[in-house]
């Protein structure tokens, strides 16, 4: 309702020097900018983190947003990743 453009299931290439290897869906794109990926895991691990970071480098994004909704509280299941240049 307040005009934030934003897509669910975005298909995305994920591709290493130049050669497509793989291919996944991103659960949510925000403005181009913002990529959303959505858990219900008993725990966030590093992989998970890594998958956003593969998300941002393919969609030349700067933030991501790792949200686990398997907590009692919210804010305990939310995890920033940046991509750093």
């Amino acid at each position: 309702r307040r005009g934030v453009s934003h897509r669910r299931q975005v298909a995305i290439r994920i591709g290493f020097k130049g050669v497509q290897v793989g291919h996944s869906r991103v659960d949510l794109l925000v403005e181009e900018q913002l990529i959303v990926e959505i858990k219900a895991v008993e725990a966030l691990v590093d992989m998970h983190t890594a998958q956003v970071i593969s998300y941002l480098r393919a969609f030349c994004a700067p933030l991501g947003l790792l949200l686990n909704f398997n907590e009692a509280l919210m804010r305990r299941g939310i995890r920033r990743v940046v991509l750093s240049a």
